[in-house]
């Protein structure tokens, strides 16, 4: 490795993070990726790598999920130029540090300096380095100038500096992010993480509000050089950049810092306020407003309109009298033209998705997904060895249904396979990473659960006959799926088992004393609340009126149906696992307490109705309202478990031995 006392800013291997569109978040960044997205008429991207080419940066690999071909175009990087640019197209979700151990390949002997593509203001390079090799750090973290409200450190600057050592602690395959996976871990492992905070922020953005407060910043801070226009209007109301061929007519007003491209019209009684850029050809009608927002080339606001803190869109049209305040304006085609347009438009978009398709599919880990027909015997198999397991399983599975349909204890196990089906799909996407590898341990498993079949038909048991259900279902996800898909989907084979009744021998041990429990506490609970209470075996007698607490009333039934719930949610959230483990063994005192309760208010409510319709109505309506309860409960427990682990945001971090981020 090159000493660090004479390295050389060619010797940095610069890898810049270009993800693709945006879609949900900023409407035109699903039009645009943000790597393109244009200050005083240049894609920061590309003013991004001139800057680095500037500073004597040799090798740069830009990575993104999508759109290299106009990453690659916008660049535009002269034959001749020494810079040596590379872009890394990974359609699979890797994480940002994914990006990073990829793009280091074949120079992973050299300092990476990872920037992000969406940045107005390039930093100086060497004052980074000289700054990371002078506080000994394995990896440095870069902050933006601290603000009110940030504490001891400002927004991240999304920077980084590596040393190749931290290659190593990224893994291979899967999904790693620097935040929030790498950083951690080295962190973990004692490895040296420091902090640098700079003295102007990059400007670095995601969304239209940061991109509009990156453009305030810059032309707050830009010199004529910076922005390289033609002449230039100073006094003390207004600071103009103006192109060739801008008209802006009389009765127009400017005021604060504004950037008119080549061919900006300003037509009379129209008013700008800056801090603003118009683009290339931009129109602004007579009685317009524009105030801090940003046109993009060939864009169009009519007449008496009102544009503030909003972009628009290359070739899109704000109609008269119109009101744009903080939102995009995306280019929306209109007429015959616009339905070709839209057509035209479509049919690129189906044959790109069709292209990048077709790329994901050639880069999936487990190499039988490559071929068309490889796909169809595999899931041929898959859909051959389902029938198999539905015949065999018939008897078993209609058993189970009429457990379900007849037993109010049992009657959630209905739920359980639609759920685990819908926690499947909601998980799809943490598959794609997954390498598909069939398991020869799955054939022992497999004859495991069989011989668990057999001694239930053998021994009249059974449990065990529907214990054998989910044992197989397990096996066969290990045989054709393997071990790295099983453990993806091992918690949700493990909540397949509540779908199982329990054994006789079991829930028979446990009614009476439930039912001696809840008739015990709704007691308590009546003598509590003020009630004069006569208790003699499992009938409690309240006023003129005895209640029964039959044995369908012991609460097992609510604890199964908790059961369910709390799994569920258990599965869904993103939470730490002793946190999932909490709540799911909480589902047990849970719903012992919501039995008591609805034991109590339904006898305090039969001593104010009569009649047989009304007091079954009542007991019924009871058992459901204490659903939502359940889930209030466990909502509620998580809410308290953040409380509780959240560290507070006020404070200063203290760092011992070097195991944490330093200024």
């Amino acid at each position: 490795m090159i000493g660090k006392d004479r390295i050389t800013i060619g010797e940095v291997h610069i890898v810049i993070l270009a993800m693709g569109r945006d879609f949900g978040r900023c409407p035109v960044a699903s039009r645009v990726p943000t790597a393109l997205w244009p200050v005083v008429g240049k894609p920061v991207l590309k003013r991004l790598i001139c800057s680095l080419a500037e500073q004597g940066v040799k090798d740069i690999t830009v990575c993104c999920d999508a759109d290299s071909e106009l990453l690659r175009e916008s660049v535009d990087v002269s034959p001749n130029s020494s810079l040596n640019i590379r872009f890394l197209d990974k359609p699979l979700p890797v994480g940002t540090a994914g990006l990073v151990r990829e793009a280091a390949k074949g120079s992973d002997e050299k300092l990476l300096l990872v920037l992000s593509a969406a940045m107005i203001c390039p930093v100086k390079i060497s004052d980074l380095v000289a700054e990371h090799y002078g506080k000994d750090s394995d990896l440095t973290v870069v902050f933006n100038p601290t603000e009110a409200g940030d504490g001891g450190l400002g927004q991240p600057a999304n920077i980084y500096l590596c040393e190749p050592a931290v290659l190593k602690f990224i893994p291979e395959e899967g999904y790693c992010d620097i935040k929030e996976s790498l950083i951690p871990e080295l962190l973990r492992l004692g490895k040296r993480v420091r902090s640098i905070t700079l003295t102007r922020s990059v400007g670095n953005f995601r969304d239209r509000q940061g991109y509009l407060n990156a453009v305030d910043n810059y032309l707050e801070n830009a010199s004529d050089t910076d922005i390289g226009l033609e002449s230039c209007e100073r006094n003390k109301n207004h600071f103009i950049w103006k192109g060739s061929g801008v008209v802006v007519e009389p009765g127009a007003r400017i005021y604060g810092r504004v950037v008119l491209l080549d061919g900006v019209h300003i037509e009379k009684g129209a008013v700008i306020f800056g801090p603003a850029i118009l683009g290339r050809n931009v129109k602004i009608g007579s009685g317009s407003v524009v105030v801090n927002s940003v046109l993009w080339d060939n864009s169009q606001v009519g007449d008496n309109c009102e544009v503030q803190r909003s972009i628009v869109d290359y070739n899109a049209v704000v109609p008269n009298n119109s009101i744009a305040t903080e939102k995009s304006v995306v280019f929306t085609p209109e007429g015959k033209l616009g339905e070709f347009l839209g057509g035209l438009s479509k049919l690129v978009q189906d044959r790109r998705k069709k292209k990048e398709d077709k790329r994901q599919t050639a880069d999936l880990p487990f190499s039988v997904f490559r071929q068309p027909s490889s796909v169809i015997w595999r899931w041929l198999v898959v859909g051959v060895v389902l029938i198999a397991f539905l015949w065999s399983y018939w008897p078993g599975i209609m058993d189970l249904w009429n457990i379900w349909q007849r037993s109010d204890e049992y009657s959630s196990g209905i739920l359980v396979p639609f759920l685990a089906i819908y926690l499947l799909w909601s998980r799809r996407d943490q598959f794609n990473t997954v390498s598909l590898r069939p398991s020869l341990w799955g054939i022992p498993a497999f004859v495991g659960a069989q011989a668990v079949r057999f001694f239930g038909l053998f021994f009249m048991f059974s449990s065990a006959e529907r214990l054998s259900v989910v044992l197989s279902i397990a096996a066969l996800v290990l045989l054709l799926f393997g071990w790295g898909f099983f453990r993806k989907v091992s918690a949700i084979i493990l909540f397949l088992f509540l779908m199982l009744p329990w054994p006789n021998r079991v829930q028979a041990a446990i009614s009476l004393p439930l039912q001696e429990w809840s008739t015990s506490s709704a007691v308590f609970c009546l003598e509590t609340l003020g009630y004069e209470v006569v208790r003699e075996g499992n009938v409690i007698h309240i006023g003129q009126m005895s209640v029964a607490v039959a044995e369908a009333c012991n609460g097992l039934r609510m604890i199964t149906a908790f059961f369910v719930i709390s799994g569920l949610v258990v599965l869904l959230v993103k939470r730490p696992w002793w946190e999932k483990l909490i709540v799911f063994i909480s589902s047990l005192p849970v719903a012992l307490f919501c039995n008591t309760l609805r034991l109590a208010v339904t006898a305090i409510a039969f001593t104010a109705l009569k009649g047989e319709y009304w007091e079954k109505m009542f007991h019924d309506f009871g058992g459901y309202a204490m659903m939502p309860l359940a889930l209030a409960i466990v909502v509620g427990e998580f809410w308290f478990l953040a409380k509780l682990t959240t560290a507070p945001k006020e404070g200063k971090v203290v760092v011992i031995k070097g195991a944490g981020i330093t200024d």
